[in-house]
């Protein structure tokens, strides 16, 4: 089983290390190596929250999300993407910043260190919302209630998620520009591309999930009266509704989850540049840690891992949202990337304990149930 899901990930990661020690030596090769750590451990909490989106796909959109994904995941975000941040940073076309890459490194990281705010204000407020909608959203299980049940009240309010996200941007905007002021810096007008690269994050957001969410809960509707529309398309030579609902549905799904781990991978990628200035190394580094998220959600959908801890979910949540916060603090201030993986790993460890925790004293609660009633049929039969 971990084989099966874990092959190819395997696989990338000898091709990968192999090629780095071709291509720079050891030291390449170590670089590639922790690359490839960062990667995982900033984006472990991506792989819970598809997990949770993939398992209500069918085993060929799994299949979709493991190919086509991986595709989009490694070759778009891991490599093209900061090539992208160049080009459009430095008003150039993409072959000129792919040169610029491989032969002015230093050149290549001031530019994307420089887009760095608009980056860091997309993906802070695509990943907030995802944390607001599903905090103020009231869930039969709660992990931390002290906070999820005032919360889950709170979120009856209507778009409340939408007002707190704007007031945190037009915060993170106010505080960019007043603090570049303030040292005489050059970067107030870069307050409006703050302001305007987080309400495009919010704007992507809604789209996507809002058209994933409408298909969802079509395709619910549609599983209900599966078996009638069935026989009316037989009885009228027409093709089944539910099946083509089926695959819009899936298609808005897996949309959402590509933008998802796009956002995921806005730390990761400006991450990478503390590590090495090395397109090459990079693309080797992130697309083997890329592999492993995806090969990681995958084992959690088939292991039903998500079900026996039920926590998981939150504590992957939680994470989002600190590394949105995270994401939004450095439009201003530096933050070390190992303290943005360990605030992650903590949240979604402490989760998982406590689903441990949980499903010990639910066994044990049944155990006590069920000597009692052993003792209750033994003093009948006395």
């Amino acid at each position: 089983m971990v084989l099966k899901t874990f092959g190819w990930s395997f696989a990338v990661t000898a091709l990968g290390l192999v090629a780095a020690l071709l291509f720079g030596g050891w030291t390449a090769f170590g670089i590639v190596a922790i690359l490839s750590i960062l990667e995982i451990s900033l984006s472990f909490d991506n792989a819970v929250v598809n997990a949770g989106i993939l398992k209500k796909m069918n085993a060929f959109w799994q299949k979709i999300f493991l190919t086509i994904g991986i595709l989009i995941a490694v070759f778009g975000m891991r490599l093209v993407f900061p090539v992208v941040i160049v080009a459009v940073s430095a008003q150039m076309g993409p072959i000129e910043a792919v040169d610029l890459a491989l032969s002015d490194k230093d050149r290549y990281q001031e530019l994307v260190t420089d887009a760095h705010p608009a980056i860091a204000a997309f993906g802070g407020m695509f990943l907030l919302m995802i944390f607001l909608d599903f905090i103020f959203e009231d869930r039969d299980i709660k992990w931390l209630g002290w906070l999820e049940r005032p919360l889950a009240k709170l979120g009856k309010v209507d778009m409340l998620s939408v007002c707190v996200a704007l007031i945190v941007l037009l915060i993170s905007a106010m505080t960019f520009a007043t603090h570049a002021h303030q040292h005489g810096g050059t970067h107030v007008d870069k307050a409006e591309t703050v302001l305007l690269s987080g309400i495009a994050g919010l704007i992507t957001y809604m789209i996507v999930g809002g058209l994933s969410g409408f298909f969802e809960e079509k395709l619910e509707e549609g599983e209900e009266r599966e078996h009638e529309e069935e026989e009316a398309a037989a009885r009228q030579g027409k093709p089944r509704s539910a099946v083509a609902l089926a695959g819009k549905a899936a298609f808005f799904m897996f949309l959402y989850l590509e933008v998802l781990d796009a956002s995921f991978s806005f730390d990761g990628v400006i991450g990478a540049f503390a590590i090495t200035n090395d397109i090459v190394l990079m693309a080797l580094g992130l697309g083997i840690g890329a592999m492993y998220v995806r090969s990681l959600t995958v084992y959690l959908v088939r292991q039903g891992t998500l079900d026996d801890y039920v926590y998981l979910e939150h504590g992957a949540h939680y994470a989002i949202g600190a590394l949105a916060m995270i994401l939004l603090i450095t439009i201003q201030y530096e933050i070390n990337e190992i303290i943005t993986g360990l605030i992650g790993v903590v949240l979604i460890g402490w989760s998982f304990w406590s689903s441990v925790r949980r499903n010990r004293a639910l066994a044990a609660a049944e155990g006590k149930a069920a000597g009692s009633d052993e003792k209750t049929e033994v003093s009948s039969g006395v």
